[in-house]
């Protein structure tokens, strides 16, 4: 079982940057995977990006090469890094975590940070 906590969302101009944060209750590192969905008005949820307990990555068309996720085992966190931001961008952001359990696996979320992207 695992709590995650967000933090680091808010208002920021378009072409600005923000860094948010998903702190775990426990030790990250035997999860089998971590990462951010994103949820916009009148939008289904979509996943942006994650990361396997192998280090690969996988990002969304509409964020690659602008958002970078991160995992620091030492502080039990993962980060995603939001760069170039646009108006699109602007939506509820969930952090994830996926665990390997007997029945197969379990997905704890986090409580969402909005960002809004707008001059």
């Amino acid at each position: 079982q695992v709590q995650l906590v967000e933090s680091g969302g808010g208002l920021v101009q378009p072409g600005g940057s923000l860094r948010l944060s998903c702190a775990a209750s426990r030790s990250i590192f035997s999860l089998y995977a971590m990462g951010w969905y994103r949820q916009a008005p009148g939008k289904q949820r979509e996943l942006v990006t994650n990361i396997s307990s192998g280090h690969s990555t996988n990002y969304a068309d509409s964020v690659k090469g602008r958002f970078t996720i991160s995992t620091d085992n030492a502080k039990n966190a993962v980060y995603l890094q939001m760069n170039s931001l646009k108006p699109e961008d602007t939506a509820v952001y969930y952090c994830y975590a996926d665990q390997i359990v007997v029945a197969g696996k379990y997905t704890s979320w986090g409580q969402g940070t909005q960002v809004t992207v707008s001059s």
